[in-house]
């Protein structure tokens, strides 16, 4: 495997309302900036791109990009960034083509090729049959697809995406997701992705650093971080878990796949008909709130899967109750919303066996 080259981060920027004060150190392949909004996510990846000014160090393997007490500062040009802003920032009056050789064009004059990074691009990111296409008459997912291919194309070293997504309805999110877990399993360049959805967190990222009010509050692996649900369910009190998974049968109306990719469990569920061949890597959604819980196995329902699990934790979400389960022997964890009459019902406790009920309607498939 390819070594990621460190980013080090120490910077000093005056916003508005607050002083943003960052010390990062990254060698993984995707880092997660997580944040509510106003927290200074973007004008942090905008201070690493060089587009702002600001005092401190920044230092990308043995390269010093800002070194102000050395009055070092090297352009955004001469950083080899790829910076994908959150509204992407087509050229309106250009078709697909001319968009992605903007990008191809700067990673020509810094020397690379051109052609080799169009095509690979677009074989990548399923670009090849928009190429002739005016990006006005993209659709939401199609233009962010193009956005990532230009930046894609102009060989950068280092990859800032700006909450790539945000501007997407629910449906294209999970249509578009998968493009970005392949764009991180397939390259070998270092990504920070700035964002505010959980689903992107588990989907992507290797390491996870929140900021709030422009400071580093929390940091660590993202399977760890992950953890602390009390900070990431959203207001209805609901939180999706993204498992990656491997289909291993498909039929008629369902497909039957097994949680894990890389590291594969024991743990398999029922899923509606996926279009992917056998051993196609696919990424499986559950919502908290459609999962149902039982202390014992269940007969005479229509629920497809029926998942051994042992509790691990159990947290307050407003009058709710998470609950989070390991999965068979080795799978993940997966969240579960539940009432805390239902707790005190069941008798749920960490250590306690129990199953989790899920139909194979309630699966969602992203990028079906």
């Amino acid at each position: 495997m390819t070594t990621v080259r460190q980013l080090d981060v120490e910077l000093s920027l005056p916003l508005d309302r607050f002083d943003l004060e960052v010390e990062l150190h990254s060698a993984s392949r995707v880092t997660g900036i997580f944040g509510p909004s106003g927290a200074g996510k973007s004008s942090l990846l905008k201070a690493i791109a060089g587009l702002t000014r600001a005092r401190g160090l920044i230092r990308f393997g043995d390269e010093v990009w800002l070194d102000s007490e050395e009055r070092v500062h090297v352009p955004p040009e001469r950083r080899g960034v790829g910076y994908v802003p959150q509204d992407g920032l087509l050229f309106p009056h250009l078709d697909v083509r001319r968009n992605l050789l903007a990008g191809a064009g700067r990673a020509r004059d810094a020397g690379g090729s051109s052609e080799a990074s169009l095509d690979g691009v677009c074989e990548l990111l399923e670009l090849t049959p928009l190429l002739d296409r005016r990006v006005t008459a993209l659709s939401g997912g199609e233009r962010q697809r193009v956005a990532l291919g230009r930046a894609l194309c102009s060989g950068p070293r280092l990859l800032l995406l700006d909450e790539p997504l945000a501007s997407l309805d629910l449906r294209l999110r999970r249509q578009v997701l998968p493009y970005l877990r392949r764009l991180r399993d397939e390259l070998s360049i270092p990504v920070l992705l700035v964002t505010h959805e959980p689903a992107e967190v588990q989907a992507l990222c290797d390491e996870m650093v929140t900021l709030e009010r422009g400071r580093v509050v929390a940091r660590g692996p993202s399977s760890e971080m992950l953890k602390r649900l009390d900070t990431l369910v959203g207001p209805d009190h609901e939180f999706e878990n993204v498992l990656p998974c491997t289909v291993v049968e498909t039929g008629e109306e369902t497909s039957r796949v097994r949680v894990g990719t890389h590291e594969p469990s024991d743990v398999e569920l029922v899923t509606p008909r996926i279009d992917q061949p056998i051993g196609a890597e696919v990424l499986i959604g559950l919502s908290s709130r459609e999962i149902t819980l039982s202390t014992g196995v269940l007969s005479g329902v229509s629920a497809s899967n029926a998942l051994a699990a042992e509790i691990r934790s159990i947290q307050e979400s407003g009058v709710l109750r998470l609950v989070t389960a390991a999965l068979g022997s080795n799978g993940p964890e997966v969240a579960v919303t539940v009432t805390q009459r239902a707790c005190d019902r069941l008798e749920l406790e960490p250590g306690r066996r129990i199953y989790l009920i899920v139909k194979a309607t309630s699966c969602i498939v992203y990028g079906g």
